[in-house]
């Protein structure tokens, strides 16, 4: 069972945990992901698209992303996170942290913290290893390309995180 650290308004651990996706939060209580933008030195971005099994947006497109274990920080998570679904290991890589946005959602009892990060890495095609049952596939995309898609309403995100996207 994978366990999230419960947080409070200012993003500081409160000591309590939560089981992963049991939306049961109380108001101030909030949960930690992360989001992680790769892009390569020559402007396109590794985009993945959310297989149609998934009970939330199936068939959108995303960046790698998802909760942060207890304990673990945000910096790990984002890295394990892209790790697992897309087979590229960022360590070592330019850049890192952007910025933080929040979400309060009292009705769906879900608050929760994201933090944003964009690595630089120079890779190919063949480097990329989809996890097949988060993504049916993935893209290299531009900046432009990625809100055509976010504007045709099918882009996880996009507003909360866009300035990833500007270079």
């Amino acid at each position: 069972m994978e366990l999230w650290d419960i947080y409070d308004s200012n993003k500081q651990r409160t000591g309590r945990t939560m089981k992963r996706n049991d939306w049961n939060m109380k108001d101030g209580e909030y949960h930690l992901t992360v989001l992680g933008v790769i892009v390569r030195p020559d402007g396109k971005f590794l985009i993945t698209q959310r297989v149609m099994t998934k009970s939330w947006a199936p068939g959108w497109w995303e960046v790698s992303g998802g909760g942060v274990m207890a304990g673990e920080d945000s910096a790990d998570a984002v890295k394990r996170e892209i790790l697992e679904e897309t087979g590229l290991d960022v360590t070592g890589c330019e850049g890192g942290y952007l910025f933080s946005y929040r979400r309060d959602n009292p009705k769906e009892k879900d608050n929760y913290f994201v933090d944003i990060y964009r690595f630089v890495m120079d890779f190919e095609e063949s480097d990329v290893k989809v996890q097949e049952k988060e993504a049916a596939g993935f893209k290299l995309a531009t900046a432009e390309e990625i809100k055509e898609l976010a504007e045709q309403g099918i882009f996880l995100h996009y507003n909360s995180m866009k300035q990833a996207f500007e270079l």
